[in-house]
């Protein structure tokens, strides 16, 4: 029995110390009016914006940061160029050399601080489609088509982009790290009980589709930051695929 109620006292002990730990790697190191940065762990980060929209007001925007031996890839900008200004300064402050910058689709709230990128070197990736349907845009464009799968190295780690179908929008992608089972979904995926939200570019009858289809490919998805609201795990995917289902 002692040595029962040993084993048991050791393990509670580690879950507790894990908790510890994964709370203490989660804390803001940035904030402002316009910008908010989060460290989720050694190599993510999640950045929040704000995006001034006629139905819905003043919504916050997410995204990612991925970085690795002094490199680091960004995933949506935030929302415009005075916000996508104050992420650059922080990464460069950070001696963070920015080697790539995704819109994940065709959104202002992916791609508002594009050309603030541009204008320091750093190439930008996005689907094919999204390229196509920001053509006439004259600004924020995307310079890298992707297809279905493209993998984008961050110092010594990797990111993969994947097209998966129609969803949000006919051209949303989603960014996926392997190395902490960690998925930007943007607005592919919903914070938990959201509604349906903005559908005016929407695939209803594919997005849960689409989603399943996310899920096969990842089963082992840890975490997960949705494009607007709370950030959560698995269930986020399984709460999309049920909100979407016909």
């Amino acid at each position: 029995m002692k040595s029962i109620s040993f084993l048991f006292l050791f393990f509670m002990f580690i879950s507790c110390s894990k908790q510890i730990l994964e709370s203490q790697q989660q804390y803001t190191t940035y904030e402002s009016k316009n910008l908010i940065v989060i460290k989720l762990s050694e190599n993510v980060y999640q950045h929040i914006s704000y995006l001034q929209t006629n139905d819905f007001g003043k919504v916050p925007c997410n995204g990612m940061i991925v970085v690795d031996n002094g490199e680091a890839a960004v995933f949506d900008t935030p929302a415009d160029a005075e916000s996508s200004e104050e992420l650059i300064e922080f990464l460069q402050n950070r001696n963070m050399k920015i080697k790539s910058v995704v819109a994940t689709h065709f959104h202002e709230d992916c791609i508002g601080g594009l050309d603030e990128f541009h204008k320091i070197g750093v190439p930008s990736y996005a689907n094919h489609l999204t390229i196509e349907l920001l053509k006439d845009n004259g600004k924020n464009i995307p310079q890298n088509g992707i297809d279905k799968e493209f993998k984008l190295k961050v110092g010594n780690k990797k990111v993969y982009l994947n097209y998966f179908g129609e969803g949000h929008t006919k051209d949303n992608i989603t960014a996926y790290f392997p190395d902490e089972k960690t998925l930007f979904g943007g607005c592919l995926l919903k914070e938990m009980d959201a509604t349906k939200g903005y559908l005016c570019d929407a695939n209803e009858s594919a997005w849960s589709e689409t989603v399943t289809k996310l899920k096969q490919k990842y089963p082992d998805i840890q975490t997960v930051i949705p494009g607007h609201g709370e950030r959560g795990g698995m269930e986020l995917v399984d709460y999309t695929i049920g909100l979407f289902r016909k």
